[in-house]
């Protein structure tokens, strides 16, 4: 016998919106946030920040008009994903106001801020422009060539740190990569919930593997494949591995198949492997990764991973407190690429899992919501988008620790970057928008077509 299924609320039942309890945990976010701002300006100065109250007053204002937005256009998306991004992105700017601090010749905090601005503004548009989630799936091969456009783009600018992932015209700069991330998760899960079934039951059996034929999976793997290469180009080594990373994982959702884990890993290493041995830039961070402390034993002093690695172990489990640390000594990464270790050695160890627990719960919440839905394209976006954020944070996190060689990304809604929070609220707005379709109640006769013909089956 069959069960029916028991993903959605049966047909007639309420189904609680929970927008009160958003705005409940939008006030505590924004409490938070402005506490840590005060913390800095206390343990730096001995007063809170003159402008502490101006700045609460904005971040609620973007946190209410974010909320009326989901409220009106989305009123049953999931009520956790918007409170943890202004959460994380109000800590965030507290990280950074606590860097530049130590900076003034270099201040990032009131950019950022723009950049937050900016990004909410984005979130808003996507919840109430974009009624159903459905309508991307028709821009796919549109998605897919922007997206290659704009990774082309910094091919024709000149390298900044090592890397060709930036465009600076003026003082504007912004990487055009953190945008194409999005673009073709949208792709993939349009291209594989079209060619679904073709992915699952044709193909060729090799050993216990069965592989899809060529000419289905042909297209996507040439595309996946000219990404990689353009960004192996510019030295973004990084969103290299999150792109990846995020093929491998649509591929098995969408195929159901573990061999799909199995190939990814083997082709990870061994890519990894060959450009770590033939990549001057990459290799060097490799060596760094293998022995961080070689530079004091040849009396230059510590590096970047070194000096990062002191402040974790400096902040022990409760941290010195915000404002009262010393990773401004990592250097000029500190804001973007190192700020987790700000986080580490001023908040400890208990505030790192802390913030870990809010990544994991959002990009779980983001999984549940694909999980909830009935058609293939919004289950492998949901899944997508959310696993985009679920990589960054293990490729920055593990980098910065010690865990795997560094490559530059910024961690999520944390680092300075305005090409990454306006990316990242984009994320949040088409999850909250997918989320609403999963929550939302769904027509009674169509439930009751549904369950009589499940009735019928399990007759």
């Amino acid at each position: 016998m069959t069960a029916p299924r028991t993903d959605a609320p049966p047909p007639g039942a309420p189904v609680p919106k929970r927008r009160g309890v958003e705005l409940s945990l939008l006030v505590c976010a924004v409490l938070i946030s402005v506490y840590g701002y005060a913390a800095v300006g206390l343990a730096r100065g001995g007063a809170v920040p003159p402008d502490a109250a101006r700045y609460g007053a904005g971040l609620g204002l973007l946190a209410l008009i974010a909320h009326l937005a989901v409220r009106f256009g989305a009123p049953y998306a999931d009520p956790l994903l918007l409170p943890i991004a202004v959460l994380l992105n109000g800590l965030g700017l507290a990280l950074i106001h606590r860097l530049d601090l130590e900076t003034p010749y270099d201040l990032a905090a009131p950019t950022q801020l723009i950049w937050s601005a900016l990004g909410v503004t984005l979130f808003i548009l996507v919840v109430l422009l974009l009624r159903d989630h459905r309508t991307l799936q028709g821009y796919a091969y549109v998605s897919v060539a922007a997206a290659l456009a704009l990774m082309l783009l910094p091919v024709f600018f000149p390298a900044v740190n090592g890397a060709r992932i930036w465009i600076r015209i003026g003082g504007l700069s912004f990487q055009p990569g953190e945008f194409a991330k999005i673009l073709l998760a949208v792709f993939f899960a349009a291209y594989l919930s079209a060619n679904l079934n073709a992915l699952v039951y044709t193909g060729r059996r090799i050993w216990k593997f069965q592989f899809p034929s060529g000419r289905v999976l042909g297209p996507v793997v040439a595309i996946w494949l000219l990404s990689v290469g353009v960004l192996v180009l510019e030295r973004d080594l990084g969103t290299s591995l999150l792109f990846f990373g995020l093929f491998v994982i649509m591929l098995y959702v969408a195929t159901g198949r573990t061999g799909w884990i199995a190939v990814g890993l083997v082709l990870a290493s061994a890519g990894a492997f060959l450009v770590g041995s033939l990549e001057p830039h990459v290799h060097g961070r490799v060596q760094d990764w293998l022995d961080p402390f070689a530079s004091i034993r040849a009396g230059e002093g510590p590096g970047q991973l070194a000096q990062s690695l002191f402040s974790f172990a400096a902040g022990g489990m409760l941290g010195t407190g915000l404002g009262l640390g010393h990773s401004v000594l990592i250097g000029f990464a500190a804001k973007s690429d190192f700020i987790l270790a700000t986080a580490g050695e001023e908040l400890g160890l208990v505030g790192l899992i802390a913030l870990f627990l809010l990544y994991a719960l959002f990009v779980g919440r983001g999984y549940r919501a694909g999980l909830l839905l009935r058609d293939p394209f919004g289950r492998l976006l949901a899944i997508g988008l959310a696993s985009i954020v679920a990589l960054q944070v293990f490729v920055i996190a593990g980098g910065v620790m010690g865990l795997i060689p560094l490559t530059g990304m910024a961690m999520p809604f944390l680092a300075q970057g305005g090409s990454s929070v306006v990316t990242n609220w984009v994320i949040v707005a088409l999850l909250v928008r997918v989320s609403d379709s999963a929550r939302a109640p769904r027509p009674e006769s169509a439930d009751t077509g549904e369950l009589e013909r499940v009735k019928e089956g399990a007759a």
